[in-house]
């Protein structure tokens, strides 16, 4: 699997959009067939200053895809120009 087929959920512990998107994500990863790599912002200074409240955020890299909700569209458009 390369790079490429992983993303990133930048996520808090108790946020409800986190989770949401999580468990879409989950259900999307079983049919497209990427890894996903959850990290807590809190862990991370850096990371809880870049994203602060604009979470959750999924990325490819350093590449944000969306943030808030999941938007299918923009992954699966990410995966054809990769």
């Amino acid at each position: 699997m390369t790079e490429k087929s992983t993303l990133t959920l930048y996520t808090r512990v108790g946020c409800p959009l986190c989770n949401e998107m999580k468990q879409q994500l989950v259900l999307f990863q079983q049919q497209y067939g990427f890894s996903l790599n959850v990290v807590d912002i809190d862990a991370d200074s850096y990371l809880k200053l870049r994203y602060g409240e604009r979470i959750p955020v999924l990325a490819a890299g350093d590449r944000e895809i969306c943030h808030y909700q999941l938007n299918e569209d923009l992954v699966l458009e990410y995966f054809k120009t990769c």
